[in-house]
């Protein structure tokens, strides 16, 4: 059977019983589950004894499938091995580890997955580890979250199927990888606007990324940082333009902070993937309605647009 391998880590500001001991708990899964974001209907169930060897959760929906995680081995404060057993869509087994380690005053936790696949899906293996890899990111960056400051700051929620207006977009546009994408579009919008102050051009259009069709196994995004800007408005040097068609898009609105924005963008997905819309080879818009310098980050509120077909 096809095997795959997925692992991905990240730096925590607590000691490693506090980081153990949260991972360990199957009542804090919810909170920072990087699948949960959109199955708001989803039904969970944990064991009475949520942090014992033998301890399962167990999770069915619409969007999610239906599974369960067992608590095979707790090494406290190293490891926790797990037993992830898929029932649908398909039936598979997997071995799920975090390992917990101190480093230079900080915690270091790995999420690690061993698995494999029906033979009949090997051609799905390279999506499996990216994807996964993608969603082991964002579960990471929840879980650093809640240990750090108790919550955690990200509500997805479908809003259907709209028609978006066509818009013009002037600003300047990026490329990077996608771990790089927060701190490069700070550095862009930060270049656009002086460029703007420069030419004297309009700022109160609406504030959005629009990015490219990009390569997603590869990792690497392109995206255009800017403002929607008035057909009469001309084009300055040192700026660049695209035009967006209007389209048919999905709608899913994200309120919190802009370093969870990748959970509206995989609710996205898995929206459209389960009702088997099918995606446009187009731009896809992140439209920005408040933003950090006159927001908190919990109510910073963003409208992604997937185009569809």
């Amino acid at each position: 059977m096809p095997a795959y391998r997925v692992e991905r880590s990240i730096l925590i500001d607590a000691d490693a019983e506090k980081v153990f001991d949260t991972v360990a708990d199957f009542n804090t899964w919810n909170i920072w589950s990087p699948w949960l974001v959109i199955a708001h209907e989803a039904v969970v169930t944990v064991t009475d004894d949520p942090n014992s060897v033998g301890s399962i959760y167990r999770w069915s929906g619409e969007f999610v499938g239906r599974g369960e995680v067992e608590h095979a081995q707790l090494d406290r404060p190293r490891k926790i091995v797990d037993t992830l057993r898929f029932e649908k869509p398909f039936k598979s087994t997997s071995q799920v580890e975090f390992s917990v380690q101190s480093e230079a005053g900080q915690t270091r936790l790995s999420w690690v997955m061993n698995g494999s696949l029906p033979w009949f899906l090997f051609w799905m293996r390279r999506n499996m580890e990216t994807y996964i890899g993608m969603d082991y990111a964002r579960g990471l960056k929840m879980v650093r979250e809640y240990i750090q400051t108790g919550r955690v700051l990200s509500k997805s929620t479908v809003e259907g199927i709209e028609k978006i207006p066509a818009r013009r977009v002037v600003g300047l546009r990026e490329s990077c990888q996608l771990e790089e994408i927060g701190p490069v579009m700070g550095k862009t919008f930060a270049r656009v606007a002086e460029e703007f102050s420069r030419h004297n051009l309009p700022l109160d259009g609406e504030i959005l990324s629009v990015y490219h069709p990009s390569d997603m196994m590869k990792g690497q995004f392109e995206f255009t940082c800017g403002f929607v800007v008035d057909s009469g408005v001309a084009l300055p040097p040192g700026l660049v333009e695209c035009s967006i068609p209007a389209a048919k898009a999905l709608h899913v609105k994200h309120v919190g902070s802009y370093e969870n924005l990748g959970n509206a963008w995989s609710g996205a997905h898995q929206f459209a993937n389960y009702r088997k819309h099918k995606l446009a080879k187009i731009e896809t818009l992140e439209i920005y309605r408040n933003t950090p310098q006159d927001t908190a980050d919990e109510d910073l509120v963003t409208d992604i647009y997937l185009p569809l077909r």
